[in-house]
């Protein structure tokens, strides 16, 4: 029975990562396609920003909340109430921080007042991107993945209505007025994945006054993988706010000029990393639906169960992450004019593709590690792999001729040690155990 949770679990959220990605790209080709080079790059401007604001928002609840959750340790209900007073401070801090802010993001540190409004509205989605995660990680911890499927289709479609019918409308306003839109959409998005999360919640499940107010044990249960979770996404966002400043100050001082820099990374993150990261639907899907399956039995100290279910998630990981990296090497071409219509990039993909192997490995590694509360030791890897990144990218760029293969070189030592120091602790883990 409980092998047969697991598998469903996945395959319902592999089923669900195919279509939301699926969505996502015919997304981003109608936004393209329909926007301005100037809307798109302001919108590209400001995402860093956002991405680093909705980390701390989130504050890594899905992911506690789901451990504790399928952990039995409380009650769900208490867990869930108890964690939403805490998460409507940290957005209430938030939101006074962009207020007093923005001004200073958009001129001195992006250097572009047009991102002000953009910025700025960002404090109005956050809450609504909070409670979405919370949400699911509480469907998470039920091993109840139709919710957080249905949830996650439906954001999207709301997304894909917008850019079908209302951007065309709205372009004629200006630059400024359509990156804010764009930034806006995602409270509406995120309002119709929550509505549709709290419709699928028991029916039994019937909210007190009582029950809305902080439970300090729960919260603290659900905080100790929650923080480590947010530290790692914070790292990894800070990690790329820097790849360019340093390529950029490195290459230029090799003779490169800044106009070859920006198309390159742009090549390499624009279309090189998306398709490298095609089959991560999967991955995620497992990932996903191990971390509760692991809490649960961990907690029992059921420790052959727990190897037994980590070995199925390696073999599905590999099964689907090796055959999509052969077909990405051997047709990048087909990739990308399929989905980008262009070439540029095959030579980087066929340079760093086979290193995705092991990033395939990394997320249910990563998992399995929160689930057995080993979060931190994921922060710790993620931290050291991201500091030797940042010293080979910068090390490396000093090589003549080398250009941006520093930036693909430094992220496949990343992916590397990340990995290997995941298979050290678990096999640590696992030697205590027997």
């Amino acid at each position: 029975m409980k092998k047969e949770t697991f598998i469903k679990s996945t395959i319902i959220l592999m089923i669900g990562g195919l279509l939301t990605k699926l969505l996502g790209i015919l997304i981003k080709v109608i936004m393209t396609r329909n926007s301005s080079l100037e809307v798109i790059s302001l919108y590209m401007l400001v995402m860093p920003t956002f991405s680093l604001m909705m980390a701390i928002s989130q504050l890594g609840f899905a992911t506690g909340i789901s451990k504790v959750v399928s952990e039995n340790k409380d009650s769900s209900k208490k867990i869930l109430f108890g964690i939403l007073p805490i998460s409507l401070l940290i957005n209430i801090l938030l939101t006074i921080f962009l207020i007093f802010t923005s001004h200073f993001i958009a001129f001195n540190l992006l250097k572009n007042e047009n991102a002000y409004y953009p910025i700025l509205s960002i404090s109005l989605v956050l809450p609504f991107d909070s409670l979405s995660s919370i949400l699911r990680g509480f469907f998470f911890g039920k091993e109840k993945m139709v919710p957080h499927v249905t949830s996650n289709i439906s954001e999207q479609i709301v997304r894909l209505l917008f850019m079908i019918f209302l951007l065309p409308k709205i372009l004629p306003y200006g630059l400024v007025i359509t990156t804010t839109s764009l930034i806006l959409i995602n409270v509406l998005s995120e309002l119709v994945s929550s509505l549709v999360l709290i419709f699928f919640l028991p029916k039994k499940f019937k909210i007190e006054k009582k029950d809305i107010r902080p439970n300090f044990r729960s919260s603290l249960n659900v905080l100790e993988t929650a923080l480590p979770t947010t530290a790692t996404r914070i790292i990894g966002t800070i990690s790329f706010f820097f790849e360019p400043i340093i390529l950029t100050y490195v290459l230029s001082l090799n003779g490169y000029s800044t106009s070859y820099i920006v198309r390159e990374y742009g090549v390499i993150n624009g279309f090189v990393m998306p398709i490298l990261l095609l089959p991560s639907f999967f991955t995620n899907a497992i990932s996903n639906a191990l971390l509760p399956v692991i809490s649960r039995e961990h907690a029992k100290k059921n420790y052959k169960y727990i190897k037994k279910k980590l070995q199925e998630a390696i073999f599905f990981s590999l099964l689907v992450g090796i055959p999509a990296t052969i077909l990405i090497i051997i047709f990048p071409e087909f990739f990308l004019n399929f989905l980008y219509k262009t070439n540029h990039g095959i030579f980087y993909i066929k340079k760093i593709a086979f290193v995705f192997i092991l990033y395939y490995l990394e997320l249910p590694l990563a998992s399995f590690l929160q689930a057995t509360n080993m979060a931190k030791e994921v922060m710790y890897d993620n931290l050291i792999g991201i500091i030797f990144k940042t010293i080979c990218l910068f090390l490396l760029s000093f090589i003549p001729n080398i250009g941006l293969y520093s930036l693909l070189i430094s992220s496949a030592i990343n992916i590397l040690i990340t990995t290997l120091r995941h298979i050290k602790h678990i096999k640590d883990l696992f030697k205590t155990t027997t």
